[in-house]
């Protein structure tokens, strides 16, 4: 009869265990500095009135006011914005760009270079200088719209502009994702193409059958990245707001981010003024879990999605 015991692993399996956590022993002190530790610390002082300098223990106080804050609703409602129109309107910019520059004969390395440059402009100058460009007085953009007999709107300094403004610039400055739309398009099998083509498949029926599924995990990339990127919006919405208002901040006064009439006001400034201009680092925990628990649930979504489609495909 055989034996029912299993035979002890060999001597040389026992020591892989060891080996494994020494070889992952610099991840895993990664992880455990710098985002378990800080996870755990946001948690612990969600439950305290912390100004920096005193620590009271509140309970849920941090919590309740959330519900309550109108800052909170109106941020969150613009954060949700950027993130169901900017990102899609960014994503299939770059995805256009990436496919025009692929099929260009002529003059392809020039485009490449010309669509690339704005990405390396840093954030705060390409900012100013965006702004600057949409000036509703003297901005060369309604100079433009001028010739034609349009007259171009107030587009940083008006509620329903700000935030189209803002996609705008976005789309401007989105060399980097073109570029690696370019790459996983480049990278689709040619006869696939010449398949469908003898087929009679055309232009778009090629494209949704064999691009679209050929790059959907960079596709899958794109969008969890701009995602991410839209719930921790903060530089962009801030610089805007503090040059369009021409605010400048003097002895006891502070800009208070989201001009015009808090429509760039976003979760991550409210935020940041939360902790560092009122001094409520426990509320500032508390919008911090929210903003970490809102990328979860997106990002949870669009991978859900995306097996959804896989297994559909």
């Amino acid at each position: 009869m055989a034996s029912l015991t299993h035979a002890a692993p060999p001597r040389r399996w026992r020591g892989e265990g060891p080996r494994a956590l020494l070889w992952l022993s610099p991840w895993l002190v990664g992880v455990a500095v710098f985002f378990v530790y800080p996870l755990l610390s946001t948690v612990y002082f969600s439950f305290h009135r912390y100004d920096m300098y005193s620590l009271e223990f509140v309970g849920l106080d941090n919590y309740r006011y959330l519900l309550h804050d109108p800052r909170v609703a109106t941020s969150a409602r613009n954060t949700l914005w950027l993130v169901l129109v900017m990102v899609p309107a960014t994503v299939l910019f770059s995805l256009t760009l990436a496919q025009l520059v692929t099929r260009v004969k002529a003059g392809a390395g020039l485009f490449r270079t010309v669509f690339y440059l704005p990405s390396l402009v840093p954030v705060t100058a390409g900012t100013i200088m965006f702004v600057y460009l949409m000036n509703p007085a003297n901005g060369p953009w309604n100079q433009f719209l001028a010739l034609f007999g349009i007259t171009g709107p107030d587009w940083f300094g008006d509620p329903a502009w700000s935030k189209p403004s803002l996609t705008l610039l976005g789309m401007w400055g989105c060399g980097q994702a073109m570029v690696i739309f370019m790459a996983a398009l480049l990278d689709v099998p040619r006869h696939l193409y010449e398949a469908a083509a003898i087929d009679g498949a055309g232009p778009w029926r090629q494209f949704r059958s064999i691009t679209l599924p050929t790059i959907a995990p960079v596709l899958m990339f794109s969008l969890v990245t701009s995602v991410i990127s839209a719930l921790q919006y903060f530089s962009q919405a801030m610089i805007a707001s503090r040059v369009a208002s021409g605010a400048t901040d003097s002895a006891g006064t502070a800009f208070a981010p989201g001009y015009p009439d808090e429509s760039l006001l976003t979760l991550p400034q409210w935020l940041f003024q939360a902790g560092f201009r009122d001094y409520a680092m426990g509320y500032a925990c508390v919008l911090a879990l929210l903003l970490f628990a809102a990328s979860m649930i997106f990002t949870l979504i669009l991978l859900r999605q995306f097996r959804r489609a896989e297994e559909d495909s």
